[in-house]
C-alpha cells in the first residue's frame, strides 16, 4: 500500500501543522469554560436590607448607633431574625430586615428592644445592598431577593438548559454544513451574546442572550472535538482528547482571577467576553477537515487540503483518489452501518443495565462537577483563591487519568474516583465550619476525583459500545449529563437550607456510582466491538488468542473506514 505512509504522516499523526490547529481550538475551550463558570460571581446574593422610606438620621443596631445605614451592614448578616433600627428625618422609627420593614406606632421610643404596636410593611422601596465585596451584582442590578429570589436560582439552570439545546443544534449543523461552519458561527457568537450580556435593560431579556450565549458555547464544543480529533492521529488521540478539558479547567480559573479584579457585574462579564477574540483573529486559518470533505464527495477540496497539510510538515502528499481506489474493496465487503435510534442502547438485558449505568456516571460526573465549583463561594476563607484552586486541581487529574486508564484499567480509574469523591463528600461534612482551610483541601481532592471521572467516561463509553451506536452512546450520556448540570445549581441553592445538601447528594451518588461501574466490563486491551456479538464478548474476564489478532485487523479496518466515513461524534460539558 503505498499511499499509506503518506497519509499517516499527512493526516494522522501530530505534527506541526496538527498541534498548531490543536491549540487554537483549544485555547477557544477556555472562552467556553468561562462563560460557564461565569455566573458563579454574577448572582452572588450580597448581604442586604430593606430601604428604608425616606431620608435616614440615626441608624441602631443593637447597642450601637451610626448615621450611615451601609455601615451597619457589615455587623449585621441575613441568618440572623436581628433587625437594624432607623430613625427617619420626619421621626419615624422603622425596623429593617431582610424582606421586609416594620413601623413603629409609639416614634418616642428609641430602645432597640421594642414591645408596643408595630404595622409590617414590604419592601417596596427597594433594598440596600453590601458593597463591602461586590459593588454590583445581577442580583443586585434587579433585586432578586425575597420573593424574588427564585429568578436568580434559575440563571444557571437555564443556561445549561441553552448547553443542552446548543449541544443537539449544532451537533447536526455540524455534520450537515461542516465543522469550519459551525466553529466560525458559534465562536462570531460567543462574542456577540458575551457582549451583548453585559448591556441587557432587564432581567428576562438577561436570561434570553444567555440562553443563545450558551448554545454558542455548547456549539463551539461539540464541533471542536469532532474537529480536533479527525485531525490529530490515532496514536495522540486519547491523549488531545482528554487535555480538551484542562483547557476548560483554565476558564475557570480566568472567572476567578477576574472576579477578583473587577467587583462590578457588566464590566466583569464585557471581560471575560475579550477572551474569544484571538480565536476569532485567527480562525480564518482553520480548513474544512478532509474527512468530512470525502465523506461528501468532494475530493478536489480534500486534495488540496491535505496537499496543505504534508507542506506544512515537510512530508511527501498523497494522491487520495489512490487511497480512494485501494479502500473500495474494504469498504464493499464492508457491512452497511445504519443509523439506529436511542432504543439500540436497550438492545437486551445486560446492554440496557449498561446503558443505565453509565447514563448515572455521566449525570455524576457533571451533578459533582458544577456542585463542587459553584459551592466555592459557601468554603469559607477567600471565594476567587477557592474557585481558582478547584480549577486548577483539575489539570493533574487528567494527567493522573493517562496514566492510570493504561495501567490499571478505565474501569479500576473510574471506580477509583467515584469512591474517592463519595469519601471526600463525606469529610468535608464532618469537618467543622471554622476549619475552611481543611474544607478547601477536601473540596479540591472531590473535585479531581470528579474531574477525573469526566476525563475518562467519553472514552469509556465509546469502547463500551459497538460501532453501529457509539456515537449515539456518547451522545445520550452527553445529554443525561445536562441533567446533572442544570440540577446542581439549584442543589448548592438550597444549601442555605442545609449548608452540605450538595455534599450529601453528590456523595450518595458517587458510591452508588461507584459500586455499579464495578459491573461494567474492563476494555483495556479488548477491540473496539464492531457488532452486538463483539459488545457481549467484553464482559469475558481473558482475551482469547484470536480476540487479540482481530484486535488489530478491527483497528486497522476502523481507522481505514473512519478515514473515508467518520462518524458522528458528540463532547460538552
Amino acid at each position: 500500500s503505498a499511499y499509506r505512509p503518506g497519509i499517516i504522516t499527512s493526516l494522522s499523526s501530530l505534527c506541526r501543522f496538527q498541534i498548531f490547529l490543536y491549540f487554537l481550538c483549544a485555547f477557544q475551550n477556555i472562552a467556553c469554560g468561562i462563560h460557564y463558570l461565569a455566573a458563579v460571581f454574577l448572582i452572588v446574593t450580597p448581604y442586604h436590607t430593606c430601604r428604608p422610606p425616606g431620608n435616614v438620621s440615626q441608624v441602631l443596631f443593637r447597642n450601637l448607633s451610626s448615621q450611615n445605614l451601609e455601615d451597619m451592614l457589615a455587623l449585621w448578616s441575613p441568618g440572623q431574625k436581628d433587625y437594624i433600627m432607623v430613625q427617619l428625618q420626619d421621626g419615624e422609627i422603622w425596623e429593617l430586615s431582610m424582606c421586609s420593614r416594620v413601623k413603629r406606632e409609639n416614634m418616642s421610643s428609641l430602645n432597640y428592644e421594642y414591645s408596643g404596636k408595630k404595622t409590617k410593611f414590604p419592601c417596596v422601596d427597594g433594598y440596600i445592598f453590601d458593597q463591602r465585596k461586590w459593588k454590583s451584582t445581577v442580583v443586585t442590578e434587579w433585586n432578586l431577593v425575597c420573593e424574588r429570589k427564585w429568578f436568580a436560582a434559575m440563571i444557571q439552570p437555564l443556561f445549561m438548559f441553552g448547553v443542552l439545546v446548543g449541544a443537539a443544534t449544532f451537533g447536526y449543523m455540524s455534520d450537515r454544513l461542516g465543522r469550519r461552519v459551525v466553529l466560525w458561527s458559534t465562536s462570531t457568537s460567543i462574542l456577540l451574546f458575551g457582549i451583548a450580556v453585559a448591556f441587557t435593560p432587564d432581567y428576562y431579556s438577561f436570561i434570553v442572550v444567555r440562553f443563545f450565549l450558551a448554545m454558542s458555547a455548547s456549539g463551539y464544543l461539540v464541533a471542536a472535538f469532532v474537529y480536533v480529533m479527525e485531525f490529530v492521529g490515532m496514536k495522540s488521540r486519547t491523549w488531545a482528547s482528554i487535555h480538551l478539558h484542562s483547557f476548560f479547567a483554565i476558564g475557570t480559573m480566568v472567572v476567578a482571577f477576574t472576579g477578583y479584579l473587577v467587583r462590578t457585574w457588566w464590566i466583569y462579564q464585557m471581560i471575560l467576553s475579550t477572551v474569544t477574540v484571538p480565536f476569532i483573529l485567527c480562525c480564518w486559518m482553520l480548513p474544512e477537515t478532509p474527512f468530512w470533505l470525502l465523506s461528501g464527495g468532494r475530493y478536489q477540496e480534500a486534495q488540496r487540503i491535505v496537499d496543505t497539510i504534508a507542506k506544512w510538515n515537510g512530508v511527501r502528499s498523497c494522491k487520495l483518489s489512490e487511497l480512494l481506489a485501494l479502500d473500495d474493496p474494504v469498504r464493499r465487503s464492508s457491512p452497511e452501518i445504519k443509523t439506529n435510534n436511542i432504543l439500540y442502547l436497550f438492545y437486551d438485558c445486560t446492554v440496557s443495565i449498561r446503558t443505565l449505568i453509565v447514563w448515572l456516571i455521566w449525570f455524576t460526573g457533571s451533578l459533582g462537577f458544577y456542585s463542587f465549583s459553584f459551592n466555592s463561594l459557601n468554603l469559607g476563607g477567600n471565594e476567587y483563591l477557592n474557585l481558582f484552586l478547584l480549577g486548577a486541581v483539575e489539570i493533574p487529574a487528567y494527567f493522573f487519568v493517562l496514566l492510570g486508564m493504561g495501567k490499571v484499567g478505565r474501569r479500576n480509574v473510574l471506580a477509583f474516583s467515584l469512591f474517592s469523591s463519595a469519601l471526600t463528600c463525606g469529610v468535608i461534612m464532618v469537618i467543622p465550619r471554622n476549619y475552611f482551610v481543611w474544607s478547601v483541601v477536601a473540596t479540591m481532592a472531590g473535585k479531581f476525583a470528579i474531574g477525573a471521572v469526566f476525563g475518562l467516561i467519553y472514552l469509556y463509553t465509546a469502547e463500551l459500545y459497538p460501532t453501529v451506536v457509539r456515537s449515539l452512546a456518547v451522545g445520550s450520556g452527553s445529554m443525561v449529563c445536562r441533567l446533572g448540570s442544570i440540577l446542581a445549581p439549584l442543589f448548592v441553592y438550597f444549601s442555605s437550607v442545609w449548608i452540605f445538601i450538595p455534599q450529601l447528594l453528590v456523595g450518595l451518588t458517587s458510591f452508588i456510582s461507584g459500586v455499579l461501574t464495578l459491573k461494567l466490563p474492563e476494555t483495556l486491551g479488548k477491540p473496539l466491538a464492531a457488532t452486538w456479538e463483539e459488545a457481549a464478548r467484553l464482559e469475558s474476564k481473558t482475551n482469547t488468542s484470536s480476540s487479540k489478532r482481530r484486535s488489530v485487523t478491527c483497528s486497522s479496518e476502523l481507522e481505514k473506514t473512519e478515514a473515508i466515513n467518520p462518524g458522528n461524534k458528540s463532547a460538552t460539558r
